[in-house]
């Protein structure tokens, strides 16, 4: 089976798994590949060969032209240079500067910045804090390759979201680390304690950010607990995790193939490597599935 088409992250949905009445409820991840922006309708097959082939071309996600090169995931360099989405208030969402007038795009900003954003906690290769649009639960999760998350805050501004991130992070890391994603699941935490726990220790500091963002007469906030959520927990389809992680590069080995072994957040994990498929969004390719 073949197919081709411009690269873009994979797509991820949940099959519910049954569980006891009082279990964690927890859902199985599944994944197909998105070519030209529109699903592929083959489903992965652990221990199945994969080849993936880059043409060479690239093409912005953005203006559709083509480039020599990817910026920002998937952008030309006119694009990375002028278009919101690449500023690096979306890196670091608390330098927001919307309220500054200096906004690349304003559209963007109501569409994005400007809707429900929940704080959350998860748990993917160790404990960390993020933050993301309501409507993106859960598939930020899944990208991360969380294995636990407990949304434990909502805030109406991209803005405000990072500020409390910023906040947590004075415990809480907010990067994965990606190689230990790879090396294994980790072990469970009690996310519902720890909420609970950095609620109490940030309590001062939090009420402090509630009062400058509800006084804010243009831009007012509040801050929104959320005490009654409870933990999520994914499965991830993984037969075996490499035993040493080694990353194929499509930029130096245009041509790679291996068998399937599983999947966990973006990652392809492959007998012979594994391959982050976001980081080639943009990019034609030809994916056989042998």
């Amino acid at each position: 089976m073949q197919f081709q088409g411009v690269c873009h992250k994979m797509h991820t949905a949940l099959a519910p798994l049954p569980s006891d009445a009082d279990a964690t409820p927890s859902a199985q991840v599944e994944y197909q590949f998105v070519l030209d922006q529109a699903t592929v309708n083959q489903p992965f097959v652990l221990g199945q060969e994969i080849e993936l082939e880059w043409t060479g071309n690239i093409y912005c996600v953005s203006c559709g032209s083509k480039t020599p090169k990817s910026y920002a995931q998937g952008h030309c360099f006119k694009c990375f240079k002028t278009k919101a989405a690449c500023d690096m208030c979306i890196m670091k969402p608390e330098t927001c500067h919307y309220h500054l007038g200096t906004c690349r795009e304003e559209p963007f900003a109501h569409e994005v910045c400007f809707q429900p954003h929940i704080v959350y906690l998860a748990n993917s290769s160790a404990l960390k804090v993020g933050i993301t649009r309501l409507g993106q639960m859960p598939t930020r999760w899944l990208d991360q390759g969380a294995t636990q998350a407990l949304p434990i805050m909502q805030v109406g501004s991209r803005r405000l979201s990072g500020q409390l991130e910023i906040m947590f992070g004075e415990q809480v890391a907010d990067k994965t680390d990606w190689r230990k994603l790879l090396k294994g699941s980790a072990e469970p935490l009690n996310l519902v304690e720890v909420r609970e726990q950095l609620l109490q220790e940030f309590a001062p500091k939090i009420e402090a950010i509630r009062t400058e963002f509800s006084a804010n007469t243009e831009f007012a906030e509040d801050i929104d607990i959320l005490e009654q959520e409870q933990t999520r927990e994914f499965i991830y389809p993984v037969d075996a995790y490499p035993a040493k992680i080694k990353s194929h590069n499509l930029d130096k080995t245009p041509t790679i193939r291996g068998t399937l072994q599983g999947i966990k957040g973006q990652y392809l994990l492959l007998d012979n490597g594994v391959i982050n498929i976001r980081k080639y969004t943009g990019y034609e390719l030809i994916v056989r599935m042998i």
